[in-house]
């Protein structure tokens, strides 16, 4: 039976629930559930919060290179901590509701273990946060490249990963912009050929 939903909890309490089951700390920030959990209880707060929270859905897996590193663009204003976040999102399949479970990998140590036996659905999440990132992840079944050829060397979403296009034409660039074929428009930023006289 669905609670209505004067006694439905909210989602502040429904994070808290879930991270005092899971062992971690729970924030919510636009609408969304996060759970903060150790590096080392990763794969057991997320096999608690599938067993005793009901959040049997595996959504995604993904990780976002945290860097003071600039490589393009403006410098930062402020100095973050270095790392890469792990982050999982699950669900339950009553209420849609959806958890985001997020862990700090220091990028000097980007070893973890594996969800494939708590989400079976992680498998190819992880080859492309391994592919992607460089994060192993110790226990899964086969880490095979998903996207990029035999010999490719480096992770293309690392921050420190260097992008060709901006080797040959620094950021930001001159924005190419053409007018539409007919319509006599040049680009904003170069001169008009047209003669005014005509």
């Amino acid at each position: 039976m669905t609670a209505s939903p004067s006694e439905a909890p909210t989602l502040e309490e429904y994070g808290a629930s879930v991270a005092a089951v899971a062992g971690g700390e729970a924030t919510v920030q636009f609408g969304t559930v996060k759970v903060k959990v150790r590096r080392d209880q990763w794969k057991d707060s997320l096999e608690k919060a599938r067993d005793k929270s009901g959040l049997l859905f595996f959504s995604w897996l993904s990780a976002i290179d945290w860097s003071n590193q600039v490589e393009v663009g403006d410098p930062l204003t402020d100095e973050i901590e270095e790392r890469i976040e792990l982050m999982a999102a699950v669900g339950d399949l009553d209420e849609g509701r959806l958890v985001i479970f997020a862990t700090d990998l220091a990028k000097e140590s980007l070893t973890i273990d594996s969800l494939t036996t708590v989400y079976a659905g992680a498998d190819w999440h992880e080859r492309e946060a391994h592919e992607m990132f460089g994060i192993e992840f110790v226990g899964h079944p086969g880490l095979e490249p998903l996207y990029l050829p035999d010999g490719f060397e480096g992770h293309p979403l690392r921050k420190s990963f260097p992008l060709l296009s901006r080797e040959v034409k620094p950021w930001p660039g001159k924005v190419d912009v053409e007018g539409m074929p007919g319509t006599g428009d040049s680009a904003p930023d170069e001169p008009s050929t047209e003669n005014p006289e005509a």
